[in-house]
């Protein structure tokens, strides 16, 4: 049977459907270059239903390019892959970008709306009620902060009110850019959350890191960029 997106009945949103053995993204030999700068180099990925991924690397190894593709931002250079059933680069990516979340390292928040109005501009956009993003702040711990500008928050608030935007959205695929910094214990306890509700729903994450004790027992597998390529890295046991 195959799997079908939830609809809202958005205006210009298609739904899509995904038979159920098809991964949620494929990359094959893809290749992203900004400028005359090769970031990514004959890039290979499979990220399947259900699947958390992390992915390390030092620092402009191309992790957050690779998530931006993925989110259907960046065209590759070359190569050919897929996102939740579209091709990259065609024209079935807008269809699609409601479907995907891309938690950044700056969080996506107007700085002069209060959270609850960032939080009601979502519910707005993708055809769900007010209260809905209210209990998700409420969820995430910001109830109290609501009627805080976002300009006042701190960084782990702002991170918090990220991963209500995420449980409101209730993506297929979830990318999580650095997302435990500036977080507390008890909010990274609530990124475990969020993640286990999108591969709970048949959906899939990817998150970035650069320590690997970040992802030890949230990640399935993890993969490391080196040289622009996409190399499979040994997982320490979760000793916990």
């Amino acid at each position: 049977m195959p799997h079908t997106a939830p609809s809202r009945d958005q205006p210009g949103v298609v739904a899509t459907t995904r038979p159920a053995d098809e991964p949620c993204a494929r990359l094959d030999g893809i290749a992203v270059t900004v400028g005359r700068t090769p970031i990514l180099r004959n890039l290979d990925l499979v990220l399947n239903a259900g699947e958390v991924i992390g992915v390390l690397g030092g620092n402009g190894s191309g992790k957050s390019t690779l998530l931006r593709l993925l989110a259907t931002l960046v065209r590759p250079s070359r190569g050919r892959g897929a996102v939740l059933g579209h091709e990259l680069g065609g024209p079935g990516t807008i269809a699609v970008r409601p479907r995907i979340a891309l938690v950044g390292h700056l969080p996506a928040l107007y700085p002069q709306l209060t959270l609850a109005e960032n939080l009601h501009l979502v519910a707005r956009l993708t055809g769900r009620e007010e209260r809905s993003a209210d209990r998700a702040l409420a969820l995430v711990g910001l109830a109290g902060a609501a009627h805080r500008r976002a300009e006042s928050c701190s960084q782990g608030m702002a991170r918090r009110a990220e991963l209500a935007r995420v449980v409101l959205a209730e993506p297929s695929l979830l990318l999580l850019d650095e997302i435990h910094s500036g977080l507390d214990r008890d909010a990274v306890e609530l990124v475990d959350e969020v993640v286990t509700g999108v591969r709970g729903r048949g959906g899939a994450c990817v998150l970035v890191s650069h320590e690997p004790d970040r992802l030890t027992g949230v990640a399935d597998r993890l993969v490391r960029i080196v040289d622009g390529r996409a190399r499979p890295e040994p997982q320490a046991v979760d000793a916990r």
